[in-house]
């Protein structure tokens, strides 16, 4: 087989794929009106567009020579299109096949505008986890003013309990809810108030 028919199939089936992963992403923006608000959504779409279009014209011009029409490019096209460009073209008609197998067993991730959500969204999200945190840390330092260690307690565990749920549906996952823990990546500093009587200075040298 000669190169230039590998890399002719090869061509269209990676234009075919990027051709329906623009659709895949504009379709969604469109339904929830995000094609203007949420341009890194948009760019990405023309992305794959235009990459469909250029590896389409591939195998369009090596295509039309058998046609009788644009002999003199589509010709010099297949000369030009040897074995390495040919399995190239391979592996990327067998990446944009993968993608759309992972796709369908990530289906429900793909619902919708997920993958370019709205940055409004996450402000307001990421507002609502401080307020949340915010309002219980007041109420328990209110708490442990008047000595009313229990309240301080459920407040603080009310405040957990509310970040926690918050950040799983930020993260977005139904299942992480059953193994999230709320851990720094390191301890954190406990600042300690110096004695009344003023900072320790360095301690004496014994005599010899």
């Amino acid at each position: 087989m000669e190169p230039w028919i590998v890399g002719m199939v090869c061509n269209a089936l990676i234009a075919i794929a990027y051709l329906l992963i623009s659709t895949a992403i504009v379709v969604p923006l469109a339904r929830s009106n995000q094609l203007r608000s949420n341009p890194l959504g948009a760019a990405t779409a023309a992305i794959f567009l235009t990459c469909a279009v250029h590896h389409g014209a591939h195998s369009v011009h090596m295509l039309l020579p058998a046609f009788g029409l644009d002999d003199t490019q589509g010709l010099a096209m297949r000369t030009a299109w040897g074995w390495p460009l040919a399995l190239w073209d391979v592996v990327g008609a067998a990446v944009g096949i993968y993608y759309w197998t992972q796709r369908r067993q990530y289906s429900s991730l793909m619902e919708g505008a997920q993958l370019f959500q709205d940055l409004r969204q996450r402000e307001q999200q990421a507002l609502e986890l401080n307020d949340t945190v915010l309002q219980g840390l007041v109420v328990a330092k209110m708490a442990l003013d008047l000595d009313d260690t229990a309240r301080a307690q459920a407040a603080l565990t009310a405040s957990i309990d509310s970040a926690s749920r918050i950040i799983t549906d930020l993260l977005g996952s139904a299942s992480a809810s059953q193994s999230l823990e709320l851990v720094r990546s390191a301890a954190a500093d406990i600042v300690r108030e110096p004695p009344p009587d003023g900072p320790a200075g360095p301690p004496e040298r014994p005599v010899p």
